[in-house]
């Protein structure tokens, strides 16, 4: 038997949660034909892997991505690709770019995504060739993927195109009963094109960019019982998944959409993911309610997971320009001003300061930001000296000046010149460790493709990874690596009906190998990488490059040694993925025989 590739000597984890062992892996058409203790014969293989020392798994699993700009412009997708993600979600949080045009998605993904609303308009109107889903699933395949895509069509996406935008975020304004059954119409074709389900949102502090609709929140937070309890009955009939974010403002919508999971009296379960079971920082009972919930309804028959970032959560923010400070009145009446000038002379007024300092004091009710600048670290400004300190730290150094103050005077001064940092959720430990093993918890919520300035967590998998090797070396286990890859795995591949996530004979070879020894604190290092598809502008990324030897999809090596081979985004390797259905390897290439 000939291979295409071998991998021998690594440490192999099929992602099921099997015991793991020293095995040898051979290669042939994109797909794994044996897996074995023997030696393999290397004759004629023209990629042969030394895993000695090293883990071979299957490809990490990626279930919440804002990728939908940036593939179809960049469908390499490297900065997930190159820590070890082989299957990747599009279209979270109600938003997809199956139905909007340019502009209307340039209003949806800009602000809320922080992705630069000129660059979304101009790649979708580039782009756009597709009218349906299974239309926009042949145009994604057409593109050189990197990795493999599966989607959700976005309730945000349907509902704009259906309704227009204005009529989509006025609270008045309720579909009719043709423009109902005209999104029902689009979710059914979307879960006949494999799509594995619909997302949908209610978070209020996420916000529309552009001018005609600015500053309202995202189309499906407006929708109400009606409309949705037609969609759910889809994906329940369909047993498709509903990705939602709560209402955190109101937590009994979060105790509705969970109880609605259960599958009542002979009706099949709503698989429902829910963001985001965090430790958050500012309201840290919380979580102890969470993974409970989850727990009793599953209990009575729900299918019902809650989307968990497995690592701390921490963000950066130039000036003012960060999302938590859409939560409150006078953060958003920032954050809707365009024009520099206008927000200065905004955050000059006596009367706009005392209501910062008023929302900021504010401790009760849900929130996400906790609210304390003096857990707000200054990392770079053209003033050196307050640097390394908090905005906290800086009003009592400027004669005892309120935070808010002090933040506010800074922003003024320096603008997005002012870069800082926080951690507003995952700050403990030992919480994560419990989250990490929960069964009501899926491992995800990485936002990779978005939030470009304020960080995203591209490579969580390998993070968690450490922190489970870390422990166990401490003599402290809390799961094991096996159990660990099955998470990041094969538990979201069966959850989600996709074909991904195992590493056995007959399955595709999309696979990691990864150094133990490298998972280290370079992983929890920040880099800045520019963005071709956005201009150049740079993004903060995690990278340890050492970790990760290889990762092949489909068979083929796409990163070698941390670096993308001169394979990835040139010739396509991944497949949009179609839930329930089987993932055959993307074929390479015929080579010409020479005359």
């Amino acid at each position: 038997m000939t291979f295409d590739a071998i991998i021998k000597g690594g440490r192999w984890f099929d992602g099921t949660g099997a015991a793991s062992a020293v095995r040898n892996l051979g290669i042939r058409d994109g797909h794994v034909v044996a897996v074995t203790s023997e030696e393999l014969d290397e004759t004629g293989c023209p990629e042969v892997v030394d895993a000695a020392g090293k883990w071979v798994i299957p490809g990490l699993v990626d279930i919440h991505t804002h990728y939908d700009v940036e593939v179809l412009d960049g469908p390499g997708l490297a900065e997930s690709v190159r820590h070890g993600v082989t299957t990747l979600l599009l279209g979270s949080c109600s938003l997809s770019t199956v139905h909007v045009g340019g502009v209307d998605a340039g209003d949806l993904f800009g602000r809320v995504e922080a992705i630069p609303r000129q660059h979304v308009i101009r790649a979708v109107d580039e782009h756009r060739t597709w009218s349906s889903a299974e239309e926009y699933a042949a145009a994604l395949e057409s593109l050189p993927l990197g990795p493999n895509l599966a989607a959700f069509i976005g309730h945000s996406d349907m509902r704009t195109a259906t309704m227009g935008l204005d009529r989509a975020t006025r609270k008045e304004v309720r579909p009719s009963r043709r423009e109902r059954a005209r999104m029902e119409r689009m979710l059914a074709e979307a879960l006949d094109a494999g799509f594995v389900g619909m997302s949908a949102q209610q978070l209020l502090f996420d916000k529309i960019d552009g001018d005609l609709c600015r500053s309202r929140t995202l189309p499906s937070t407006y929708a109400k019982g009606k409309e949705m309890r037609g969609l759910r009955s889809i994906l329940r009939r369909r047993r498709r998944a509903l990705q939602a974010g709560p209402d955190a403002s109101h937590p009994h919508t979060i105790i509705t959409q969970a109880v609605g999971s259960i599958g009542w009296f002979g009706r099949p379960a709503l698989r429902t993911s829910l963001l985001s079971a965090a430790d958050i920082k500012a309201i840290p009972f919380v979580i102890h309610l969470m993974r409970p919930l989850a727990r009793v309804v599953n209990r009575l028959g729900a299918d019902f997971r809650w989307q968990h970032l497995p690592v701390p959560f921490e963000v950066y923010a130039d000036g003012i320009d960060l999302v938590i400070f859409e939560e409150f009145g006078s953060g958003a009446a920032a954050l809707h001003l365009q024009e520099k000038l206008a927000r200065d002379e905004l955050m000059r007024d006596p009367a706009y300061r005392r209501q910062f300092r008023k929302d900021y004091e504010s401790k009760y009710g849900p929130r996400v930001w906790h609210r304390d600048f003096f857990d707000a670290e200054i990392v770079a400004c053209p003033d050196g000296s307050v640097v390394g300190k908090s905005f906290g730290q800086v009003g009592v150094e400027r004669g005892g000046k309120h935070p808010v103050d002090a933040f506010l005077d800074l922003v003024l001064e320096h603008g997005t010149a002012i870069r800082w940092r926080t951690t507003i959720s995952n700050h403990r430990p030992a919480v994560l460790r419990k989250l990490a093993r929960d069964p009501g918890i899926q491992v995800g919520f990485s936002d990779a493709g978005a939030h470009l300035r304020n960080m995203a967590f591209y490579n969580f998998g390998l993070r968690l990874l450490k922190h489970v090797r870390d422990a166990d070396a401490a003599g402290t286990p809390f799961m094991s690596v096996e159990q660990a890859v099955h998470r990041l795995t094969g538990e979201l591949g069966e959850w989600y009906r996709i074909d991904a996530g195992t590493l056995r004979v007959g399955d595709r070879a999309d696979l990691v190998v990864l150094d133990p020894d490298r998972l280290d604190a370079a992983l929890e290092e920040y880099h800045e990488a520019p963005v071709e598809q956005y201009g150049g502008l740079s993004r903060m990324v995690n990278r340890n490059d050492a970790a990760v030897p290889a990762v092949f999809v489909s068979g083929r090596r796409v990163v070698e040694d941390g670096e993308p081979t001169a394979l990835l985004g040139r010739e396509r390797t991944g497949q949009f993925l179609r839930a329930g259905r089987g993932g055959a390897a993307v074929p390479a290439p015929a080579v010409e025989a020479a005359s």
